[in-house]
């Protein structure tokens, strides 16, 4: 028999958000895999547009990529399964709009922004990594840099220049389960 925690059992949105390459993707999806919740990734769904779409190189989709994300995130929310929402998460009204969506759904949520708080070590990964998404090219650092990102209050910040992806995770759980 498997041991579940709370959070595992209990239908929540875990809204996370960060700047490219703080590592939140990465610890979302260990995060998903941890409490058996549904993985849904803004940068999959864009890319998925730009290539069933006759859009121009470097073309932005627009919100478009996160309205079908808030409505992904619905419909699992209302199937009963817990979802794990990775984006980016820059503005007020995309933060709100994820609110919005656990309130459709009568579900709980919790804001956790995941930063990389050494900009040397946040520039080197961000300069590194390989694109995860097929098709896909992660921004330069000076697109980090210049990223309009506007400052939250979320319920939780991880730190990974501090933490392991294992410590985010374990960071995250203890949060569920309180």
């Amino acid at each position: 028999m498997i041991a579940y925690t709370r959070s595992a059992r209990m239908r929540m949105l875990i809204i996370l958000g960060g700047l490219p390459g703080s590592g939140k993707s990465t610890v979302a999806q260990a995060l998903a895999t941890r409490i058996k919740a549904c993985y849904l990734r803004v940068d999959t769904i864009e890319q998925a547009i730009r290539s069933s779409l006759p859009l121009e190189e470097g073309s932005d989709v627009g919100p478009s990529g996160y309205v079908v994300l808030y409505q992904l995130a619905l419909d699992n929310l209302r199937l009963g399964h817990s979802v794990v929402a990775d984006s980016v998460n820059p503005l007020a009204i995309t933060r709100n709009a994820f609110r919005n969506v656990a309130g459709k759904a009568n579900s709980p949520f919790i804001e956790v922004e995941v930063v990389c708080s050494d900009a040397a070590t946040h520039r080197r990964r961000a300069e590194t990594r390989v694109a995860a998404v097929e098709g896909l090219s992660p921004p330069s650092w000076a697109e980090i840099q210049a990223l309009h990102y506007e400052r939250w209050e979320p319920d939780l910040r991880i730190d990974t220049f501090h933490l392991s992806v294992e410590e985010s995770v374990a960071e995250i759980a203890r949060f569920l389960d309180r």
